[in-house]
C-alpha cells in the first residue's frame, strides 16, 4: 500500500509541474511583450530558466510514480519526459520544439493520470 501512495504522490507532483510548464510556457511571451520586470536580464534569465527546474522536477515524478507501473505506463512516462526535456532544451533551434514540448506535456499529465486510475482500478479487485 505505501509504495501505492509513493507512486500516487509522484504522480500528482509529476502532473502539477507538468501543468504549472505548460502555464509557464504559454504566458511567457505575454510576459515578455507587456512586462517591464522581464526586461531586467537577471530576472528574465531566472524565470526562463524555470524550464530546467520542470524537468528536474518530471525526472524526480517519473522516477517514483513508474516504480510500480506495468511496462506500457513506464514506457509512455520515460517517452514522453525524454522528449520532454529534448523540446525543451532546443526550443531556441526551432518552434516546432516548442510546440512538441506542449505534446510531451501534456502527454505526461495524460499518462499520470492514466497510472493514478490503473493503480485505483488494480487495488480495487
Amino acid at each position: 500500500m505505501k509504495s501505492s501512495l509513493t507512486s500516487h504522490r509522484a504522480d500528482y507532483v509529476g502532473i502539477t509541474g507538468s501543468v504549472l510548464c505548460l502555464i509557464h510556457c504559454l504566458i511567457t511571451p505575454v510576459l515578455l511583450v507587456t512586462s517591464s520586470l522581464l526586461k531586467n536580464d537577471v530576472v528574465r534569465t531566472s524565470y526562463l530558466s524555470l524550464d530546467y527546474i520542470f524537468i528536474g522536477v518530471n525526472i524526480v515524478a517519473v522516477f517514483f510514480a513508474t516504480r510500480h507501473a506495468p511496462a506500457g505506463v513506464r514506457r509512455a512516462l520515460w517517452g514522453f519526459l525524454g522528449l520532454f526535456a529534448v523540446c525543451i532544451i532546443l526550443e531556441d533551434v526551432s518552434e516546432l520544439f516548442e510546440y512538441a514540448a506542449y505534446v510531451a506535456s501534456l502527454g505526461l499529465v495524460g499518462s499520470h493520470l492514466y497510472n493514478i486510475w490503473n493503480c485505483r482500478t488494480q487495488h480495487s479487485h
